[in-house]
């Protein structure tokens, strides 16, 4: 049996070597690639999260500002001196349309003069009441001009409690903090405060699909008879 001579061994012996210096590279190679993926998958899931905060968080504070109401009115106080409810000072005219915010001659029945030492009736008496000026009170609930919404419908016909759109805003002692639009000037409470549009009760939206929702849940169909009639009309003017 023939031996291997040293020209054949050098040869094997280059050859094991080259192939264990490819094998090498591309384990190395391989190492770099998966490091890479790493990285812009990371990158991704950094860039996802701020997105997340920008959207949600810093977002709605760059678009809503804050304003306080010229004065801070308590509606739990006043609810229990009054006999006919929120109707008491929110009252429906004799033609069936509806008040609205209350005016100063609403409160001048009784704040003729300041009845105690809260500094906000002192502050009605004394800028709003003797001078005949009307309080700007900043409306929660103000719909665009193009939208008409008719309460004597809604509350004297269908027998729905104000508490259904507005929240339980008869038991709160204070005001809260007006949020506006900064692009349409409209407050944050109709569209909600989830900037998503999620809601979980009624009065934490107050948009077209809101009123369309309820009509569906109390007559069975997502609009009124009028609106089948006239269509768009009938809340758009």
């Amino acid at each position: 049996m023939s031996k291997p001579d040293d020209k054949t061994i050098g040869v094997s012996a280059d050859t094991d070597s080259n192939e264990a210096e490819v094998s090498s590279a591309g384990s190395i190679e391989k190492g770099q690639g998966d490091g890479a993926g790493g990285f812009v998958i990371l990158f991704f899931i950094i860039g996802f999260v701020a997105s997340l905060i920008i959207g949600w968080v810093v977002f709605p504070k760059l678009l809503y500002s804050q304003k306080t109401q010229p004065i801070d009115f308590n509606h739990a106080l006043h609810l229990e001196a009054v006999s006919d409810g929120c109707e008491s000072c929110h009252i429906f005219r004799d033609d069936g349309t509806y008040a609205g915010v209350p005016g100063n001659a609403q409160c001048v029945a009784c704040h003729q003069e300041a009845q105690g030492d809260s500094p906000d009736e002192k502050k009605l008496v004394e800028e709003y009441v003797a001078k005949e000026r009307e309080v700007p009170w900043l409306v929660y609930s103000k719909q665009p001009d193009c939208v008409f919404f008719s309460h004597a419908a809604h509350v004297k016909k269908a027998g729905m409690e104000c508490v259904t759109c507005h929240g339980p805003i008869g038991e709160s002692t204070s005001l809260k903090i007006y949020e506006e639009n900064r692009i349409t000037g409209y407050s944050r409470d109709i569209w909600g405060k989830n900037i998503a549009g999620i809601k979980r009760e009624t009065w934490d939206r107050m948009k077209m699909d809101d009123c369309a929702e309820c009509h569906e849940k109390e007559a069975g169909k997502r609009s009124s008879v009028q609106t089948d009639k006239e269509a768009c009309f009938v809340c758009h003017k």
